[in-house]
């Protein structure tokens, strides 16, 4: 801490913590510079070099990079409760948000308004989910090995159905080799540098010193693991043991579990992994409320995967036997959110203090690196498998030779939603209107093409 300057208490730091959450729109990019504002620029609490440091190794771990850098600040300034606080006032507003929009969309989603409003939606989604694919590939694929890496994903994920975390592991090991062969392409680096006139660390309150409790404490860190371990699996075997592995309950345990390990990338990468899995193995939900879901996820504050705690709802909602089913996609939605987000308090608490190491070390670096263009390709192909559902009514399955896609049946072209679409890309991309502006146009329009009776 800098000497002469107020420390900001653990109340003061939690009505912080409460306004990011409430404010937290736009995804990752958006609610990382909105931490950025109020926390480097606004309240100076740490400086530039202290954020980006923080942000990197965030970026090393699967899992919502934003949530976990609120977690890594909260713990820097007040210890583990102030990132256990950080943490879950992140996400309460969403868990609220999307606990009550999962409850309309149960009871009244076919109702003719509501549905409008979701069909306008989607248009927008899409177009939001194709920025991002266009973001990220300008960000990545800086050569020509990592257009390769992106291109050979989307093959992968697209034409031949190959698992995302399979996808995401060989494009790690291949950035590993990469830079162990001394390829100019696998150099790494970090993801960003500090600019003129950016905040530096001396001139914040944090100031340039190491606090003590960030010091490496392997008993500490033993405790904590072994405690945040049993609150993530110890539900997760009781289920598994009381209700058996095809219950629907275990199940979404067992997959969300496993998503919160395998999901590099961000949160629309997790998307693509959600959205292979849920929809097309599981059945929890069809393509359109998969895209209903994310619609919900982007006009409500906190983290993007939010969504999967819709999904989480509907897959118990339908699944569970001898149960009431808005109570049982009460219980599986929450259950969703418990096993994806306490992971992440446990790679923040267990790793943290061991950043330095994890900086430097540039094999890791360029295996991220490797995965950041796989998961580009793994976007687009997100992207243009909810084009597909949103603009066709219906796909027809192509296989043989290992292909596992589908294909779109041009007679069921939906030209409400093309146009819908269009209008959605014309406002992203050519007035370049921020995602709830664009979100909020589109379920309107989708209102009005109900009302005129096209839609």
């Amino acid at each position: 801490m800098t000497p002469n300057r107020p420390y900001p208490s653990l109340a003061q730091a939690t009505r912080v913590w409460a306004r990011v959450g409430l404010l937290s729109f736009g995804g990752p990019a958006g609610q990382i510079a909105l931490m950025h504002r109020l926390l480097v620029e606004e309240h100076r609490w740490l400086g530039e070099k202290r954020f980006l440091h923080a942000l990197n190794y965030c970026m090393l771990l699967p899992g919502p990079e934003a949530m976990q850098l609120a977690v890594y600040i909260g713990w820097l300034m007040h210890r583990t409760l102030g990132g256990i606080i950080a943490g879950l006032l992140f996400v309460l507003p969403g868990v609220v948000a999307i606990m009550a929009l999962s409850w309309i969309y149960a009871i009244w989603g076919n109702a003719g308004a509501v549905e409008a409003l979701f069909f306008g939606l989607k248009a927008a989604v899409l177009a939001i989910v194709v920025q991002a694919v266009i973001r990220i590939g300008g960000r990545a694929l800086k050569n020509g090995p990592m257009i390769g890496i992106a291109a050979a994903s989307f093959v992968a994920i697209f034409a031949f159905g190959l698992p995302f975390p399979i996808i995401i592991l060989i494009a790690g090991l291949i950035g590993f080799l990469g830079n162990r062969a001394g390829l100019a392409a696998f150099s790494g680096g970090g993801h960003g540098t500090q600019r003129a006139g950016q905040v530096d660390d001396a001139d914040t309150l944090l100031g340039e010193e190491t606090p003590e409790h960030t010091r490496v404490n392997r008993a500490w860190a033993l405790r904590m693991s072994m405690v945040l371990l049993a609150l993530w699996l110890v539900p997760v075997a009781g289920l598994f043991l009381l209700l058996g592995p095809q219950n629907v309950f275990s199940q979404i345990a067992g997959f969300f579990s496993v998503m919160a390990i395998v999901t590099f990338g961000g949160a629309y990468a997790v998307l693509a992994y959600v959205a292979q899995e849920a929809v097309q193995n599981f059945g929890w939900l069809t393509p359109g409320e998969m895209l209903d879901g994310l619609g919900m996820a982007e006009t409500t504050p906190g983290p993007l995967i939010m969504v999967t705690q819709f999904v989480g709802f509907m897959g118990a909602l339908r699944g569970a036997e001898g149960m009431p089913p808005l109570l049982a996609g009460t219980l599986g939605g929450l259950l969703t959110t418990w096993v994806t987000f306490t992971p992440c308090f446990l790679w923040i608490f267990l790793g943290a203090p061991f950043i330095e190491r994890l900086r430097d070390n540039q094999m890791l670096t360029a295996a991220l690196t490797a995965i950041t263009a796989a998961v580009v390709g793994v976007i687009l192909n997100l992207a243009i498998w909810f084009g597909l559902h949103v603009v066709f009514v219906q796909l027809r399955p192509v296989a043989g030779w290992g292909l596992e896609l589908e294909l779109p049946i041009w007679a069921t072209l939906n030209l409400p939603a093309a146009g819908l679409v269009a209008v959605a890309m014309l406002a992203v991309f050519g007035f370049r209107l921020g995602a709830v502006t664009v979100l909020a146009i589109c379920a309107l329009a989708g209102l009005a093409l109900r009302l005129a009776g096209v839609a």
